[in-house]
């Protein structure tokens, strides 16, 4: 692990916690998850989570096929509260100090989301799980992980998938598909490459916060990249 990398916001998608289901959460894969992120501590590291909610709701698919945006999204927020508390839940059993903090306000179950309150939990070393997204309609959980990281002065923003980094084409569409060791911000915007919505990706670019794409569903695939480990996953840089 880079001696810079103290703090890091983990941007996991909804998807992943479905595991081999289209819809819902495995429990199984919730504490898969759990210890991969606690085996972190050994580093010494400050944990920040966004989670996504495609495994519940997709609020930009939803407004495609007739739902007022601003309702579906906030449909979706909604979504990462409850893999967010699944999360903390799975964490909490295997003796992790987890808060939840919310941008929407949900008292009965987190906390919410105040940016000196989040930086007290990562100081004190509990990982925080921010749900909730931004707070706001028309904005993804990429753009919140972005500006969570941002605003928690993290040094690696990374975002776990089911490939291991960035490619130049699908992979599992293409088995020739190339995959790139390092690319930079700028290129990732003119080659238009899904990774995150350029929202995201601007929003680091200007702030400077790196990003490592990584497959998160390959046992201990995490705790090596951020022990150092480079040849694991992509770096996006300026």
């Amino acid at each position: 692990m880079s001696e810079k990398n103290k703090r890091v916001l983990l941007k996991l998608s909804g998807e992943i916690l479905a595991g081999e289901k289209s819809l819902g959460v495995d429990p199984k894969i919730a504490q898969q998850l759990a210890k991969e992120i606690s085996s972190l501590k050994k580093l010494d590291l400050d944990i920040g989570i966004v989670l996504g909610a495609g495994n519940i709701f997709r609020g930009r698919d939803a407004s495609q096929k007739g739902m007022d945006r601003v309702t579906a999204d906030y449909i979706g927020m909604v979504g990462t509260i409850i893999n967010s508390v699944t999360l903390q839940d799975a964490l909490e059993q295997i003796g992790c100090e987890t808060r939840t903090l919310s941008g929407i306000d949900v008292p009965k179950i987190a906390e919410p989301y105040i940016r000196r309150r989040a930086l007290r939990h990562l100081e004190k070393g509990r990982i925080v799980i921010i749900a909730g997204g931004t707070g706001n309609p028309y904005f993804s959980t990429d753009s919140a992980a972005a500006l969570r990281a941002a605003e928690l002065d993290c040094d690696l923003l990374v975002k776990g998938t089911k490939v291991d980094g960035v490619f130049d084409s699908d992979p599992f569409k293409n088995s020739e598909a190339k995959k790139f060791t390092s690319i930079s911000f700028s290129e990732v915007l003119e080659k238009e490459l899904a990774i995150m919505d350029m929202t995201a990706i601007t929003l680091c670019k200007e702030n400077n916060l790196p990003i490592l794409v990584l497959d998160i569903t390959k046992e201990e695939n995490l705790f090596n990249a951020l022990d150092g480990n480079k040849g694991i996953g992509t770096k996006i840089g300026n």
